[in-house]
């Protein structure tokens, strides 16, 4: 079976790919390398002893992806491509519309005119906004406080209605919660190319003494240490999650739309985390308690039942593992790529 993966090059992405060889698909990446690098895909191939076919070019451009698809023979598509960072989404809405939306649209047309219907697509939980209650069942009300999760709802939303129209569609919405850690080989990981948005390589960064210390976003949350609660899920764990995904929507009794909740169900404070980074690593990890940010929610988990029983998924590797992998990673790749 051939996969046609968008945004294959950058961290979700490249873990994916990792996951699909080792189970036997042929996988063409399809990457404009705007928040990735392709030695990502070099490492991948070198893991698994199979090629990844590579196509550059941006997931707007219609035309460009009509004819990668087409060359790539693909049975579905995974498409992870678009920008991704919340603080970033604020300052610059109409960028990550256009390349969350706009793009989202063009690969539709793409994968129309290829006669292509089945599609898994990378959304997130920030789609549920502030929840009402915890943990987060996919039938909780959705809402957003960004634009980056109004793209990502946008885009569900068009998903949806695209389904409806035509039964030949299957769709899988993945809703991510905080993707972390690194594969066990030491090989990729979380590649940040600025200041990381995510905790996870903020911390390994303070840890290796890159950055002098953590920022801890409000100690006064109404949370059982008084910081941020979240659902962190190993980015391994996560991979095999859109392999699973694949295997539904290519079963003729799959829904022409299900959307399904991708964590572990469990939620972790920021100060836990610190705890068990500074247990992997065996280093201090300093840190400081400023005010809160803007949009942030004081708990946020999944309930992720629905993952389990249709689509026979479930997270495997806690917080510790992901701890691990992840200073694994940073100590083999001080610089990144």
């Amino acid at each position: 079976m051939n996969v046609f993966v968008t945004g294959g090059a950058g961290y979700i992405g490249s873990h994916t790919c990792l996951e699909l060889l080792l189970n036997g698909w042929n996988v063409t990446v399809f990457d404009n390398f705007s928040n990735s690098c392709s030695q990502s895909l070099d490492r991948v191939e070198k893991i698994t002893n199979r090629k990844i076919s590579l196509i550059e070019g941006d997931v707007r451009n219609t035309h460009d992806l009509t004819l990668a698809i087409k060359s790539s023979a693909a049975d579905a598509v995974i498409h992870f491509a678009g920008l991704k960072s919340v603080g970033e989404s604020n300052a610059f809405p109409v960028r990550y519309y256009d390349n969350n939306v706009t793009g989202t649209i063009s690969l539709l047309k793409a994968m129309v005119a290829n006669e292509l219907k089945k599609l898994v697509f990378s959304s997130s939980a920030t789609v549920y906004g502030t929840p009402e209650k915890l943990p987060i069942p996919e039938v909780a009300p959705t809402s957003t406080t960004n634009p980056y999760g109004q793209s990502k709802l946008m885009v569900e939303k068009i998903l949806s209605d695209v389904a409806k129209s035509d039964d030949n569609w299957k769709i899988a919405n993945l809703r991510y919660f905080n993707p972390a850690g690194a594969d066990e080989s030491g090989l990729i990981g979380e590649n940040p190319k600025d200041i990381p948005n995510n905790i996870m390589p903020y911390i390994s960064q303070v840890a290796v003494g890159k950055l002098r210390e953590l920022s801890v976003f409000g100690g006064d949350y109404d949370t059982h240490d008084g910081t941020g609660v979240r659902d962190y899920i190993h980015v391994s764990d996560l991979a095999k999650g859109h392999l699973s995904a694949l295997k539904y929507i290519s079963n003729n009794e799959a829904a022409d739309f299900c959307s399904f909740n991708l964590g572990t169900g469990k939620g972790v404070s920021v100060l836990e985390l610190v705890k068990a980074f500074e247990k992997a690593s065996g280093k201090s990890i300093p840190f400081d308690i400023v005010a809160r940010r803007q949009g942030d929610v004081a708990a946020c988990y999944a309930d992720p039942t629905k993952a389990n029983k249709v689509l026979g998924w479930k997270a495997e590797l806690d917080i510790e593992r992901i701890c691990q992998d992840a200073w694994r990673w940073q100590v083999n790749n001080p610089t990144g790529y």
